[in-house]
This record gives C-alpha cells, structure tokens and sequence, in this order.
C-alpha cells in the first residue's frame, strides 16, 4: 500500500541547532499513528513542518511526501489549498482555537465556501451537519452562538468539526485531550475513532501521554530532543520497549494503562 504521508529525513535548523533531526514518518491511508515525547522532543515541530508551516528564520530539509508530492517544495497556493482540505488539524487549547468574537457558523462555513466552492446557505446546512456529527447539543442554536457559550469539551468538537468540514484524508490532531479532564478526554477520544472509521482517514495523533496513544494508534514513534528513538506497533513498544527513554515513560505509566 502507498502511504499517504512519507516523512523522509526531515530536519529544521534554526540558529545553527537542528530542531527536528532526521526524522522519518510513515502514515498509511486510514492507519492512525501516533507520536509522542515530552514537551520539546519537537513531535509538535516535525508535524507543523510537515504541513509546510516553517518558522521564521528556520530552514527545512528533506522530503515531506503527501501524495506522492514534496510539501516542502509547494508553492504558497498550493500549500493553501492542501491544508483545511486534504489535511486539517486540531490543536491543543479549545479556549483559543476559536475565535472569540466571530460565531461559530462563520467559524465552519468560511473554509468550506472556498475550498467546496459552497453557497452560504450550504455551507450554513453542512456546518448544522457538522455539529450534528460531533454531538453537539440544538446545532441549530448552537451556530448561531460564540465560543465562549461552550465548555472547552464543547469547543473542542467544535474544532474538530471545524477540521473535519472538507473530509481530509489526514487528520493531525496535536494534544487534543491534554486542556480536557479525564472524563472529557475519554469522550473526544471514542469521538474521533467513530469519525474516523466513518470517513475512512488516516491520523497523527501527537501526544505526550503514551495511555492515549495505547487506546488510539496503531503504530508508535517515540521522539526525544528531535530524533525518533524507537517505533513499531503500538502494543508491541509498549509492552516491550526497547529505548531507555521509552521505557522511562512506560515505567512512569500505571500497570492498568499499559495493557489496557
């Protein structure tokens, strides 16, 4: 099978430091892969690079295959009408991942009317959809309203609702759970698997919480300072790790967690 994403020898320099050092990636068309290490392992940095989002001063190398195309070597329309569409993301914090004063219908309609090239009254019956999908309570009232209605559960199906708007074939969903109590968390979670097994795609879930990763992800890469450490499937590295830091954070896992 061809994989969707190929990330082959990535590596961001930025002041002479490599950020992200030779980083290998694969994502097979509907696998959800995960990635994971603590804050800085530069998990974060590697995906953001991937969608082309290079900060300033930095310098990207390597190969960033979606599709079979180099992101790293699109023009700035191209990499616009990649993301939002063909690949979206979900960030961490549902409180700033909305825009506060704008409401939540201008939130889901926007992208979808330039990417679907939608009315705005279909775009507006799409988004009903959308928040339908994600089990968000009277969706139709729900539109109409701002961010700061919702819990941050709340805001947080809204995002993936927002992500989810063109049917991306990739998903990366960058720490989704971590703002979220438990409770919360579980509930985003068994969200995102129905979504995905009803659109068929495929997702990066980026997390430092390696429980999540053994409840979501099919196959496991460990980071630590810019570098993928260990990796394979995902029950198989955690129940038997082969990387010192991986087995630091396995060990720090509760026993429960780990063979769940």
């Amino acid at each position: 099978m061809t994989n969707l994403l190929d990330i082959r020898d990535l590596r961001l320099a930025l002041g002479g430091r490599n950020l992200v050092d030779g980083v290998d990636i694969t994502v097979a068309p509907g696998e959800v892969v995960g990635l994971a290490g603590e804050s800085g392992s530069g998990k974060t940095l590697s995906a953001l690079t991937a969608l082309g989002f290079v900060p300033s001063g930095a310098t990207a190398t390597g190969e960033v295959l979606f599709d079979g195309r180099n992101v790293l070597d699109l023009s700035s329309r191209d990499l616009r009408a990649l993301r939002g569409d063909r690949v979206a993301v979900v960030f961490q914090d549902p409180m700033t991942a909305l825009h506060p004063m704008l409401t939540i219908e201008r939130q889901l309609t926007e992208h979808q009317r330039v990417h679907r090239s939608l009315t705005k009254k279909q775009a507006k019956e799409r988004a009903i959809e959308l928040l339908d999908r994600v089990r968000i309570p009277d969706p139709h009232l729900a539109i109409r309203s701002y961010p700061h209605r919702f819990s941050g559960g709340m805001r947080q199906r809204i995002a993936i609702a927002s992500a989810l708007a063109c049917e991306p074939e990739l998903l990366i969903a960058d720490e989704v759970t971590t703002a979220l109590d438990v409770t919360v968390q579980a509930g985003i979670l068994r969200l995102l698997d129905g979504l995905r097994t009803e659109l068929g795609m495929a997702m990066l879930f980026i997390t430092h919480d390696l429980a999540v990763m053994n409840v979501v992800s099919d196959r496991l890469y460990v980071m630590k300072t810019g570098k993928v450490v260990e990796s394979g499937a995902t029950r198989d590295v955690l129940a038997d790790p082969q990387h010192e830091y991986t087995r630091s954070l396995v060990d720090a896992l509760p026993d429960t967690e780990v063979s769940a």
